[in-house]
Formats: structure tokens, sequence, C-alpha cells
């Protein structure tokens, strides 16, 4: 079936648009939507668009309707072919002059866009910023309890307190993104396994002698290019939800891992870190949500660890996927090390 217009029109358009054939399957897209849906245009050809709706089935509903009217289609989960990365849009399906029908994405937040959800997010920003701003002289504080007793202390103390200052540190550039929001530093070239040992630092203090905290690193891995602070976030919290899922062993293991994929692109080598841990694993009721925001499977939970953690592996281009049964979990952060290939 002969597009209905030149496509490079359509590929002026920042708006993801899909066209779909009579029988509800993708024809063309434009580049918007594979950059949105982090997918080769070639790869959503021939795809069935109710296949890319994920957690209910409005749009595979609305193709079924047979009407010349357009459909508007709230908060819809998407995800892209062999992809379990959400993404979340307001659609509008509309016929085609021609045939078939119009798809159009409009992204939107975790929230929505209508009225009454958008003032969520908009307390909340307000909320964390006036947190933030609380937040700065307490941090101060602990900034200069801890410096002088470094010059007090021993050499453990010393190394205890070194600890503090550099948490501290990275808690007021976290509070300092929230108030004034700047672009992301730039990557710089880093040993992941330092950023580990960072991790498991907290973790000994946090944990003690409850969990035993094992090691299982490959030496020859060359350096990766990131964010050392943000990735410390991700491992840490990946690390203190094992530890709170009552963990008695947490093993942090790193390979180079050879022909990887992630999401689309095949890259020549990547970094792949295991977090394993022997606690109790993720309850099944929350198996398909588990990395949205909001969702936790413990009461005091706040359901944004996980989601923060997949954010920072996609700022490093990178995937965070995950198997669980009770007494084994196994999460994984995969980050390229070569520049990729695409199907």
């Amino acid at each position: 079936m002969p597009a209905p217009l030149p496509f490079d029109i359509l590929d002026d358009l920042t708006t993801p648009l899909l066209w779909l054939d009579t029988d509800g399957r993708v024809a063309h897209t434009n580049l918007a939507a594979g950059r949105w849906l982090s997918v080769s245009r070639r790869r959503l050809l021939g795809t069935p668009a109710a296949a890319l709706e994920r957690q209910t089935q409005t749009l595979a509903v609305a193709l079924q309707v047979d009407t010349d009217a357009p459909q508007r289609l709230r908060r819809v989960a998407l995800a892209a072919p062999g992809s379990d990365e959400l993404q979340f849009a307001d659609l509008w399906l509309a016929p085609c002059a021609t045939s078939g029908r119009w798809l159009e994405l409009h992204p939107v937040d975790e929230f929505g866009s209508d009225t009454h959800t958008q003032s969520l997010p908009a307390a909340l920003s307000a909320s964390l910023k006036g947190l933030a701003h609380e937040l700065r002289n307490p941090l101060a504080g602990i900034k200069g309890a801890a410096q002088l007793l470094a010059r007090r202390g021993d050499a453990d103390s010393r190394a205890l307190t070194g600890l503090i200052e550099a948490e501290v540190e990275r808690l007021a550039t976290l509070v300092d993104r929230l108030l004034s929001p700047a672009p992301p530093r730039a990557f710089a070239p880093l040993n992941i396994h330092e950023v580990l040992e960072r991790v498991l630092r907290l973790a000994e203090t946090d944990a003690g002698w409850v969990t035993r905290l094992q090691r299982d690193y490959d030496p020859s891995l060359p350096d990766v290019e990131g964010d050392a602070d943000r990735l410390t976030q991700a491992v840490w919290n990946l690390v203190r939800n094992a530890l709170e899922a009552g963990a008695s062993v947490v093993q942090l293991r790193t390979r180079v891992e050879h022909a990887a994929r992630i999401f689309d692109a095949v890259h020549a080598q990547a970094l792949r870190l295991d977090i394993v841990d022997d606690g109790c694993g993720i309850p099944t009721e929350l198996a398909e949500h588990v990395l949205l925001p909001l969702v936790s499977g413990r009461a005091d939970g706040t359901g944004l660890g996980l989601a923060l953690t997949q954010q920072i592996a996609r700022e490093h281009r990178g995937s965070l996927t995950w198997r669980s049964r009770p007494g084994h979990t196994v999460f994984t952060l995969l980050l390229p090390l070569s520049e990729p290939s695409h199907d």
C-alpha cells in the first residue's frame, strides 16, 4: 500500500506519527516515532499497533471501532517490540483520507496530561523544592561535624568521616539540582569498580554484619563513560533494595558482555553489572510494574528507587532488567562500551 504522503515531509514533524494499514499494522512511521520509542523504523514496520500497548487494551479496542470520527485515548502505556521500557502518551486515532488510519502520539509523563493530573507534578515539584531548601542547612552542619571528627579521630574514623563528607557532597548536588535544574554533566571515563566500592562502603555501614557483601569483579574491564555520582545512586538503590528484602548475601558481579543487545542496538562490548541477592524476591503481583514510579512492595517504600535507577541507566544509553524468585533476585545493568550497530 503506497504511502499517503511523501515521508520526507512527515520526517520533518517532531510529533511521533504512525500510519496503520487496514489490518491495524504499522505500514509507515516518521523518524520522531522511532526516536521516541527507541527503535528503528524497520523494526516497527508490520507490527500490530495493538502490540505496542502495555497494561491495558485501550488501543486494541479503539482499533475495532468502525468510525470516521477521530478517537482520543488518554495516557496509554507503550513499548517498542521486544522492550519493557514503558513510555506514556495521549493518542489520536483518525482515519486517513486514502486508506488505513493515522496514529498520532503525544507524550506525557507517568501522571498523565489532563488538567487534574497536571496539578500533581506541579505540586510535587514545589514540595521537592521546599524540601531541598530546608535540607541545605542540616547538610552543611553534618559536613562540618564530620570534618571536626576527622581531625580528632584515628585512621579508621577518618575513613568513615570521609565517607560521610562524600555522601553529603552528593546529597548537596542533588539538592542543587532540585532547586536549580541544570543540564547533565558531561560524561567522563570512570572505573566502575570504584563506584561499586563506594556503594559497598555505604552498604557496610547500613547492613553491618547482618548481610555478607561479596565482590566478583572482572579486573580486565575497561573504563566506561558516565557520571560517577549518578551511577553510585543507581547501584546504591539496587543494593539497598536487596538489604530491605532481607538478603543475607548480596553479590556485585561485573563482566564484559559481547554482542550485547541494548534495546534496538547491538554493541560489540558492554559492561554487565549483576546485583544478586538471596532476599524474599519481588512479589508476583508487582512483577509487571516494578520499574514504574510509585510502585513499591513495602508499606513505607516510595516506589522511586527502581524508576530512578532505570532513568540513570537510560541516561547512560544502557538498560536495566531483572529476574526474581524467592531466594534469588538478579538486577542487571548493561552499559555500552562500544558504539552500536542497528538492525
